[in-house]
């Protein structure tokens, strides 16, 4: 384990390395998971259970084979906050349930019919891009955090930046041995210490917070405007999952979309979300800064991600705990969501590397500038109250695009198929 640079997806983990590569996974994704709660107004200590509990329902359903960590979603933020203006946030939990629901019926409808049409619809000159646009279209979210977009960026800030990034780098780098797979936790660490050297850590939170609470769960109410709401969602969220599974099988070096297969892994993703609005918590989805870690560190055990799970939920429960933890200034997450998200858009890259895409046929070199002008021009469309933009709306061009070609092929009109 020492001279190893990789840890294998179903491989089991000492316990000396569990904690700590745990520890480090979790804290990766807890910034953009209390995000959420924080904009909708709820304590985030439910959030911290949900997301401990559906990862932990994740890795069930999945038999071990599918490294993922469920963080909140994003996607929910605009409809749900109408529903949440209008009705009340327990309305908002309905649509959850609904959504949910819904995505747990197209996984069964991906279990029977197949999904081999993915490489068809979405081959590697379409993929590529759309996997590099789930960190790219995140690049501005990581310097914002970071405070490096305001008006004028606080010294301070950029110092404790730079030395959580320099950290994460550098050791990502020169560690050798057990701190080769933690430069991420290192890297926070040492940002955490910059930030507290630079006076913008604030304990009078933490010194105020009881010492043990529990979540604040809560349940549905339904409404069928509200479910009319969110529910076209449900295309955004099911893009996102398939293009957060590609990217993971092109890291881990195995085809999760066939083994699990994605009929689980998109059951279990869905099911989460639906047992999240019936206690209360935020939709959730598989994380982008999860990707991040495993490219970053090569750990894949989701062995690791269920420890981080376990302390998620223990996390939950602990007041003092949760609210130190979201003290961790915006510089250090903005640090290393830089790298992070970095290396998601590096993966894109790999898949067209790998893949030998050929640039010498019309047709490839369409499809990926389409998909990454439209990710990246920040256009959008809208249906009702749900906005497609981003990698998602690259997504679905670039979909449509391999439908065209697929059916021009066979009608035998182009000029570049394959014989």
């Amino acid at each position: 384990m020492k001279n190893q640079r990789i840890i294998q997806v179903e491989e089991k983990v000492p316990v000396k390395l569990l904690i700590p590569l745990s520890i480090q996974h979790m804290f990766a994704m807890f910034g953009a998971s209390v995000m959420v709660p924080f904009i909708f107004g709820i304590n985030p200590a439910i959030v911290l259970f949900m997301n401990g509990l559906g990862t932990l329902l994740f890795i069930l359903i999945t038999k071990g084979k599918a490294p993922a960590y469920l963080g909140s979603s994003f996607a929910f933020l605009a409809p749900a906050g109408i529903v949440i203006s209008k009705w009340g946030y327990s309305y908002a939990l309905g649509g959850f349930v609904v959504v949910g629901l819904c995505g747990c019926v197209l996984a069964l409808i991906i279990y029977k019919f197949g999904s081999s049409w993915i490489d068809a619809v979405l081959p590697p000159a379409a993929m590529g891009p759309v996997v590099a646009l789930i960190g790219l279209e995140l690049a501005g979210t990581a310097a914002s955090t970071a405070g490096l977009k305001d008006a004028a960026v606080a010294p301070e800030n950029m110092i404790v930046f730079l030395v959580t990034l320099l950290t994460a780098v550098l050791g990502s780098v020169l560690f050798r041995g057990f701190l080769s797979v933690i430069p991420i936790l290192i890297a926070i660490i040492a940002g955490y210490i910059a930030s507290l050297a630079c006076g913008i850590v604030n304990f009078s939170e933490v010194a105020s917070a009881p010492l043990f609470s529990v979540p604040n769960f809560s349940l549905p109410k339904f409404k069928w405007e509200a479910i009319v709401i969110i529910l076209p969602v449900l295309l955004v969220i099911a893009s996102e999952h398939i293009g957060h599974q590609i990217v993971t099988s092109k890291i881990v070096g195995k085809d999760l979309l066939k083994d699990p297969g994605l009929h689980r892994s998109l059951f279990a993703d869905n099911f989460s979300t639906m047992i999240s609005g019936l206690i209360g918590s935020v939709p959730t989805t598989t994380y982008g800064e999860n990707i991040g870690v495993m490219a970053m560190t090569k750990v894949y055990s989701v062995y690791v991600i269920g420890g981080a799970a376990v302390i998620s939920i223990i996390c939950s429960f602990i007041g003092k705990m949760t609210t130190l933890i979201s003290t961790i200034p915006g510089p250090v997450i903005g640090g290393i969501s830089f790298l992070l998200y970095g290396m998601i858009g590096a993966s894109g890259i790999r898949i067209l590397v790998e893949a030998q895409v050929d640039y010498s046929k019309s047709r490839n070199q369409a499809m990926t500038a389409i998909v990454f002008v439209t990710g990246l021009s920040g256009i959008s469309v809208q249906f009702g109250s749900v906005q497609l933009t981003g990698m998602v709306l690259a997504c679905v061009v670039g979909m449509l695009m391999g439908l065209v070609f697929c059916v021009l092929d066979k009608l035998k009109l182009t000029n570049d198929r394959d014989a």
